[in-house]
């Protein structure tokens, strides 16, 4: 079991309340773009987005990651939601361990894999707009 005042030393209340409540948990319907990054550690991380004149209306994630990643999975889609989509482009890992207190050495990873689902997310956006086809392909299926 673990100790709960080991976890409030390892991590802050941000990161806390987004791993007991993460936020936009799910997937997206009427998906735009979807992204999965999947770390070394086996944690895996997979964020939907629902776009509208180019800003992100709705961004939900999927993850059976670690708590760090619960909670950083979480923290990307509020950071993203309401964004035109080049400014959540310019989310980075050191701008989510600033959001949620740093994080400890061995969970900063957790930020890079949220981090690059949403932009693979976004990737995915752009190749479907050039090729609207592919959405209608993904919902049929």
């Amino acid at each position: 079991m673990i100790d709960a005042n080991r976890l409030l030393d390892l991590y802050s209340k941000t990161v806390l309340e987004h791993m007991t409540a993460p936020r936009n948990w799910g997937v997206t319907k009427d998906c735009d773009g979807t992204g999965r990054a999947a770390g070394s550690c086996g944690d895996t991380i997979k964020i939907s987005l629902a776009i509208r004149d180019d800003s992100i209306l709705e961004c939900t994630f999927e993850s059976n990651g670690c708590g760090a990643t619960m909670a950083c999975g979480s923290i990307v889609t509020q950071m993203a939601t309401g964004r035109k989509v080049v400014e959540a482009r310019r989310i980075d890992q050191k701008a989510i361990l600033e959001y949620c207190g740093g994080l400890p050495d061995k969970n900063e990873h957790c930020a890079l894999l949220a981090v690059e689902a949403l932009q693979r997310a976004i990737d995915d956006f752009y190749q479907m707009k050039r090729a609207p086809w592919k959405k209608l392909y993904r919902t049929a299926r």
